[in-house]
């Protein structure tokens, strides 16, 4: 299965099959307990949906914790750009009935201390990511290299190959279940 449109289907199935409130409790768990997110002075999250690992609790931990909370807004020309919340309350259903902030809201300043909770359907221990087709994170990383990138996925989710093109951003860590992947 080489075809990403193939392999976005196969793995929104696998995921779904994955899914568990316990093994989403355990995610967070393994996510709050990481150096970089206890350094972290902002984190930059997606609004989870569907058959995600469920952020809306660690959202809930991070805000707890002080940690300033930023989401994406997805704009035209796969621009996308973080705004800073002070509540979940802040997100309202937008593209694809994904909660997002409104432009209106600040945006982060980007530091060393920034962390990316980046989506995906599929993860390779490499790194390799396989989104969901829109760029929108590969675009904005490429501008943050250095930023430290964290995946939230299902053991079941990570395979040993995927298709990559050299503009897709490979995440730094992958945070499952069962374990913390530090990428190579």
């Amino acid at each position: 299965m080489s075809d990403k449109k193939e392999l976005r289907s196969h793995f929104t199935e696998v995921r779904k099959a994955a899914r568990s409130d316990e093994k989403d409790r355990l995610i967070a768990a393994r996510l709050m307990s990481l150096e970089e997110i206890g350094n972290a002075d902002t984190v930059l999250m997606f609004a989870s949906f569907g058959s995600e690992i469920n952020t809306w609790e660690i959202a809930g931990k991070l805000l707890t914790a002080g940690k300033k909370l930023a989401y994406p807004k997805c704009g035209r020309g796969g621009v996308m750009t973080f705004h800073l919340i002070s509540g979940t309350s802040d997100l309202k259903a937008g593209a694809y009935g994904i909660s997002e902030p409104e432009s209106s809201l600040p945006c982060p300043d980007i530091t060393s201390r920034t962390v990316c909770i980046v989506p995906g359907l599929a993860f390779t221990e490499a790194g390799a990511r396989l989104g969901y087709g829109g760029g929108f994170y590969d675009r904005f990383l490429e501008k943050y290299p250095e930023m430290p990138t964290i995946a939230l996925a299902y053991e079941a989710m990570l395979t040993k190959a995927l298709p990559t093109e050299r503009h897709d951003a490979a995440v730094k860590y992958i945070v499952t279940e069962e374990r913390t992947v530090l990428c190579k």
